[in-house]
């Protein structure tokens, strides 16, 4: 096979390392919003529907830990009971107080291991089922893409609520791809993005 077969082909080894790598940096960007924050800031909800970092990566685990554990005949072995149809709703979405950000970090951390051991035991192109989607028959790769795309907008959103927090913002260090311009800068773009927008409306 040319390498040119190999980057099209959806069952290479190459494909799925590829899509491995931007599943991982999504998986690592949305902890590092955690970083340096006690358990209040952590769970404190800064958005009207209640959107909250632990909350984010508490139901992020629970959504990989369906796609690359069941829909493929290979359950994550650990009770999610917030993920099960007869819960609160919303309760994937936010940490008890008794849930500790270590027990819901850590956690993830193993989704992520049962997740790549998936990943590593089959075929890109190996069906599942995904009993609430319309589509239900779906590959390993469909999945794949499908959850590393979910995954990264969920970082986005905590990207979001970190900066409603304490103004850190970074994408894997804090300010690591802002222009480089002075603190003061910001204030006076924000006024002048406002003008703009009060213009538009008249």
């Amino acid at each position: 096979m040319s390498s040119d077969q190999s980057a099209i082909d959806p069952s290479s080894a190459h494909q799925k390392q590829t899509l491995l790598r931007y599943l991982q940096e999504g998986r690592d960007a949305l902890l590092q919003k955690l970083d340096g924050l006690g358990e209040y800031d952590l769970r404190r909800p800064l958005v009207p529907t209640g959107t909250n970092l632990l909350g984010l990566v508490k139901h992020v685990s629970g959504t990989e830990a369906g796609y690359l554990g069941a829909v493929f005949g290979r359950p994550f072995p650990e009770p999610m009971p917030w993920m099960e149809d007869e819960s609160e709703p919303n309760s994937d979405m936010w940490a008890t107080a008794d849930e500790s950000r270590e027990q819901v970090v850590e956690q993830y951390r193993r989704v992520w291991a049962h997740s790549d051991a998936t990943v590593a035991a089959l075929d890109l192109t190996a069906p599942g089922v995904v009993p609430w989607w319309t589509n239900r028959d779906v590959t390993l790769h469909r999945i794949l893409v499908h959850l590393t795309a979910e995954t990264h907008r969920h970082a986005g959103h905590a990207d979001i609520v970190r900066e409603l927090i304490d103004g850190r913002v970074g994408l894997r260090t804090p300010g690591d791809n802002l222009p480089p311009v002075p603190a003061e800068w910001w204030p006076e773009h924000v006024a002048r993005l406002e003008a703009v927008a009060r213009a538009a409306e008249q």
